[in-house]
């Protein structure tokens, strides 16, 4: 069984409109592609589709998904929410400060009093102040959280600040393990979360793409001592966003949300580990990842307690005029 608390059973997504590969993060985001000679409104239509997809997925595999829809044309990125956004299961809720510009307009008041109607949130930590002092934590993308062993995996990039990482930290009782990872090119990886995702069981992670032999058996060695199995990605498999993936829990166990894409460059033995204790749960996202994020991305995990039965919120699609 997966470890209490490490996979959240409820999800936000957030269905974009005008989708489009964010220009003012292709400078450091090696995942990301430019999307040239698409048509700007075909491309959103196929991001909108493929959010629909994934909470379509979730939902038929148990999860409680809350979509909310964005028509706003000026918030390229909103698909990828937990950036901004994450939930704990003390009753606190956290507020990202954000490196790009046009993505501090992402985080969203509507989502946040959701969550506090919905569940037991006590306090709202806002750190997106450090914003006006060139200090970025971008959220459960910058870290990959192991809420039960209270570690923060932090891979070093600009989107990550060692002040807001320690101010997080401190207030939140995680530990900081924090490496240096880079891409073939050797630039440092732009998230945390496109290169490993811890689970209940087991830890996918792209151990070579760690320059450091001390810093890649450190890692390993962390992600191993609670009981988990490590599962060792390529970097040829982190570039097809085999890490980029999130555990959650269903209505028959744990379950892998990841993209197709992903899910197809797993071996079949790194399939066997994960399918010890998960299922595996694919879903075709190729539009989204043009913009250098995949399936785990796109979501943000709700640790919270319900205040009571929770109906999944769905905001519709506006009606044209």
């Amino acid at each position: 069984m997966t470890a209490p608390g490490q996979a959240p059973a409820a999800v936000v997504l957030v269905r974009p409109h005008a989708f489009r590969p964010n220009p003012l993060t292709l400078a450091d985001n090696a995942f990301q592609a430019a999307a040239v000679g698409e048509d700007p409104a075909v491309l959103a239509r196929r991001a909108h589709d493929e959010v629909t997809a994934l909470a379509d997925a979730l939902t038929d595999a148990g999860v409680r998904v809350h979509l909310f829809d964005d028509p706003e044309p000026d918030r390229p990125d909103s698909v990828f929410p937990n950036n901004w956004l994450s939930t704990h299961a003390d009753g606190r809720v956290a507020l990202f400060p954000m490196y790009a510009e046009n993505r501090r307009r992402e985080r969203r008041g509507d989502v946040v009093e959701f969550l506090k109607a919905a569940y037991r949130v006590h306090e709202v930590v806002d750190l997106s102040g450090l914003e006006h002092d060139g200090v970025f934590l971008e959220g459960t993308g910058a870290m990959v959280l192991d809420h039960v062993a209270r570690v923060a995996y932090v891979a070093r990039s600009r989107r990550v600040d060692p002040v807001a990482l320690d101010r997080f930290c401190r207030g939140f009782g995680y530990e900081p393990v924090v490496f240096d990872a880079v891409d073939a090119g050797g630039r440092a990886v732009y998230h945390t979360n496109v290169l490993m995702s811890v689970a209940g069981e087991y830890a996918l992670a792209g151990l070579e793409l760690l320059p450091s032999a001390a810093e890649r058996s450190r890692l390993a060695d962390r992600l191993a001592a609670g009981g988990r199995t490590v599962v060792p990605l390529t970097a040829a498999q982190v570039g097809e966003f085999a890490g980029n993936a999130l555990e959650v829990q269903g209505s028959d166990g744990p379950v892998l949300a990841l993209s197709a894409r992903a899910a197809a460059s797993l071996t079949r033995e790194q399939r066997a580990a994960v399918e010890a204790s998960a299922q595996l749960l694919p879903v075709a996202v190729p539009t989204v990842e043009l913009a250098g994020g995949s399936v785990r991305c796109m979501i943000a995990g709700v640790h919270l307690e319900p205040r009571t039965a929770v109906v999944p919120v769905s905001v519709p699609d506006p009606v044209p005029a």
